[in-house]
């Protein structure tokens, strides 16, 4: 079995996914858009105090990487 998924907030969240190249776009309303040049995804990162474990795992899957290497990077 993977790691566990962390409780982390949306900035968090947004941090990790900056180390893994992806970039801020915009932000509409509690949503922070980043995108990937190569990657033809948008994750659209909930800004809340706490990620849904759900969603987080839906956004690490859309973003190619797996639990595991999400955690690591934190």
């Amino acid at each position: 079995m993977g790691s566990a998924l962390p409780v982390l907030s949306g900035r968090e969240v947004v941090r990790i996914f900056e180390s893994f190249g992806w970039d801020v776009v915009r932000q509409t309303g509690s949503h922070i858009i980043m995108v990937k040049d190569d990657e033809p995804v948008t994750l659209s990162v909930p800004d809340h105090r706490e990620v849904a474990k759900g969603t987080l795992r839906s956004l690490i899957r859309s973003a190619g990487l797996t639990v595991d290497e999400f955690v690591a990077a934190k």
